[in-house]
């Protein structure tokens, strides 16, 4: 039986996880919850994990899967919930138990359109250099879909590590909060969490080492909104 806090924090994560492929950092956390320090964040995600609803990765920042979900939030009493983030296949290297192989989903080959900033930028993305193949569970919404290699620990506190592979849904709209694949200047592409403020955009980090950048609304293009992620242990 869980709390109610453990219940609401569950159910945020699992939400945001389905929104953006990834989960809300500590931060974003205790304002849902509305707790006063992250040190409650810290002791329901423990109680979650003993609970066997959520796992944290190991030496990974903040990186939670979720395992299952309780009855009342959809979840099956006997099966466990499939995560977003997808295991990539490596050879010789121990996996999650739950995790299972893109192969055994519905899969969709999509172009990897290079490599991402994810920290400083690099110039933009313009040519294809390979397919990879991602679950059709993964896709979300009406639109084309692509992949990206990550490049940099800028968005580490939300779950996105350097060397992942995300998947975006093409889209030039977002909406405040949403992880975008930015467009600043014509020519740098960078993944961030998009907020308009005014006549400007701010593209903000998700790791303190990193200042948000703000730039006249013309100065930013979103090219497409992260709805997916593949990462290799």
């Amino acid at each position: 039986m869980l709390t109610k806090k453990q219940l609401d924090l569950l159910e945020f994560i699992h939400k945001r996880v389905q929104r953006d492929g990834v989960p809300p950092s500590f931060d974003e956390m205790k304002e849902a919850l509305d707790l006063r320090s992250k040190s409650g964040i810290h002791r329901l995600i423990t109680a979650l994990e003993e609970r066997g609803f959520i796992r944290r990765l190991a030496h990974r920042a903040r990186a939670l899967e979720i395992v299952k979900l309780p009855e009342s939030l959809g979840g099956e009493a006997t099966h466990g919930f499939s995560p977003r983030v997808i295991d990539g296949d490596k050879p010789d290297v121990a996996k999650p138990a739950n995790a299972q192989p893109v192969e055994a989903a519905a899969a969709v080959e999509l172009p990897v359109m290079g490599q991402i900033a994810a920290g400083v930028p690099i110039e933009a993305i313009s040519h294809a250099s390979h397919n990879v193949a991602v679950p059709g569970s993964m896709l979300s919404g009406s639109g084309e879909h692509y992949a990206l290699e990550v490049k940099g620990d800028s968005m580490i506190d939300a779950g996105i590590n350097n060397g992942d592979v995300v998947v975006i849904r093409e889209t030039s709209i977002a909406d405040n909060g949403d992880i975008v694949v930015a467009l600043v200047e014509d020519h740098e592409a960078t993944l961030k969490r998009f907020f308009r403020k005014g006549n400007a955009i701010a593209l903000e980090a998700a790791n303190p080492a990193y200042e948000t950048r703000v730039f006249p609304e013309d100065k930013v293009k979103v090219q497409g909104r992260l709805v997916g992620l593949i990462r290799s242990y």
